[in-house]
């Protein structure tokens, strides 16, 4: 990283820096001078450049290109759903910020990924970004969409900027540009959205709703609409409960990535000698065919594996034991797979992992015949939760499993801990703004798109599990979209039975080899 570049943002200079552009030159004079304190050095400790040296970077660039970039592939499906949250709310103005990148240690930032909801919208995945719909007289709304603005050349910030301009972190858009690409009505300049902002406080406007939590710009500006604003937040969040068949692509796409990266991992667990490994080896398929992981891979082997989100990822792994990899590939659409497989470090399940392991797959067997349209979300778990708890009883960890079903109990919450779906999409947790009411309390619907995955964990010092069957973590994991009339397992490719597995490794492990 270029730390000692120069940049005239740093308002401080050193002992031999230059004044920058259009600071005054201090005046001469014969009368005796104070002692003046010496100045304070930038807090980047960037040099602050000489204004030869920006009059010198700001000649003989060759002109910009002026073509307008193609618009945005599948636009039109986000100006469908611009459309349809329109009607949701008419008459009222509509704000869904994007965000800003996010400080990592000082002056250094964690890769930018846009707001959910804001790309759901228009596809855009800048920073900074702000798309208004704005009441049209007679119906409707325009689309407004404030972006950050790109001189080009033509304004010294290409160079200084080290937070926006292009030689720092590349071009932006621009105005004209974005309104082209994501289809929009119209976009205008970020630096044009604050007194935009003032002007909605006026008497005479209309409504206004705010998406909050991304932006404390647009947050301070607008006053809080209590539940308006929570209303515009739960709309969004059940608008993305039912995928459209675009969605359902980009989904089908990073669950295929993962499995390549699940490939990966097993062929490297011929040399792999900790968790941390297996989670590089995973979160390379990911950058290279993605956008990102879309949550914190879980490498977890042995024990670890009884902790549901162990992400520390620093264990050794261990001929023998079984490795928990809970991962999903983030495509470039931002769409996110999750998935998980329970994998014999040896290629083999010892008799105890197979018990435990050929339990918990029926349980997500019979949970993936009980998603259905009509059925309640909560359905497959229940269903999961029985066969479950009949298993322990048999098992002798659980003294009568009817008892420990009851609601009053729910004493196989000991060893599965957890419920066995979710909603799944932009977001690893997706739709969670939607109320209680539409989604875990609602009736499952065709297009909805949820993980089925059942656990057992046996922790190493659970007096109640059988010494032969402590240590043992198992969660199976898939991805499912509700049809008109049952369910499809986008994630089926990937091996699950026992004997699916051992063959899927062994045939890994020899494709490795030639």
């Amino acid at each position: 990283m270029a730390t000692s570049t120069p940049s005239a943002t740093s308002s401080a200079t050193d002992g031999n820096a230059q004044p920058a552009v259009g600071e005054q030159q201090p005046l001469v004079t014969s009368e005796p001078q104070a002692p003046q304190a010496p100045p304070a050095k930038p807090a980047t400790h960037d040099t602050v450049p000489p204004p030869a040296l920006l009059d010198f970077m700001m000649k003989r660039w060759k002109p910009g290109a002026k073509k307008l970039p193609p618009k945005l592939k599948n636009a039109d499906a986000f100006h469908a759903r611009r459309r349809a949250l329109s009607k949701l709310f008419p008459g009222e103005t509509l704000i869904v910020p994007t965000g800003h990148e996010k400080v990592r240690a000082n002056d250094t930032y964690y890769r930018f990924r846009p707001g959910s909801d804001f790309y759901y919208l228009t596809g855009n995945t800048e920073p900074d970004c702000v798309l208004v719909l704005q009441p049209k007289e007679g119906g409707g709304h325009t689309d407004l969409l404030f972006v950050e603005p790109n001189p080009g050349r033509s304004d010294a910030t290409f160079f200084t900027d080290r937070n926006k301009g292009e030689l720092w972190v590349g071009p932006r858009l621009g105005v004209k540009e974005s309104q082209a690409r994501f289809g929009v009505d119209e976009a205008r300049g970020l630096d044009g959205l604050k007194d935009y902002l003032a002007g909605l406080s006026g008497a005479a406007t209309k409504p206004t709703r705010v998406l909050r939590g991304f932006s404390p710009k647009v947050d301070t500006q607008v006053a809080e609409g209590g539940d308006r604003d929570k209303q515009l937040a739960q709309a969004l969040s059940e608008m993305r409960l039912l995928k459209d068949a675009q969605e359902l692509r980009e989904l089908q796409a990073s669950i295929d990535s993962t499995q390549r990266g699940f490939e990966d991992v097993i062929r490297g667990l011929k040399t792999a000698k900790t968790e941390r490994y297996v989670e590089g080896i995973f979160n390379l398929r990911a950058r290279v065919e993605g956008n990102d992981v879309g949550y914190g891979t879980i490498a977890a082997s042995g024990s670890h594996a009884c902790v549901l989100h162990w992400t520390r990822n620093d264990g050794p792994l261990v001929p023998g034991d079984l490795l928990l990899l809970d991962a999903g590939v983030e495509g470039h659409t931002l769409y996110t797979a999750d998935i998980t497989r329970t994998l014999p470090l040896s290629g083999k399940f010892s008799k105890e992992q197979r018990e435990i392991y050929e339990l918990v797959l029926e349980a997500q067997e019979q949970a993936i015949a009980a998603v259905k349209p009509g059925n309640d979300f909560m359905e497959p778990n229940r269903v999961a939760m029985r066969v479950l708890a009949k298993g322990l009883e048999k098992l002798g960890i659980l003294e009568d499993a009817e008892v420990a079903l009851k609601d009053e109990h729910q004493f196989y919450k000991r060893y599965s801990l957890h419920n066995v779906s979710h909603m799944l999409g932009l977001d690893v947790h997706d739709c969670a703004q939607a109320r209680q009411e539409a989604y875990k309390y609602g009736k499952l619907q065709a297009g909805m798109v949820l993980t089925v995955e059942p656990g057992l964990y046996f922790q190493t010092d659970d007096l109640t599990v059988p010494r032969r069957y402590r240590g043992i973590g198992v969660r199976i994991e898939d991805d499912v979209v509700v049809t008109a009339r049952g369910c499809k397992v986008l994630s089926g490719k990937i091996p699950r039975t026992v004997k699916d597995v051992e063959a899927w490794m062994k045939n890994v492990w020899k494709t490795a080899r030639k």
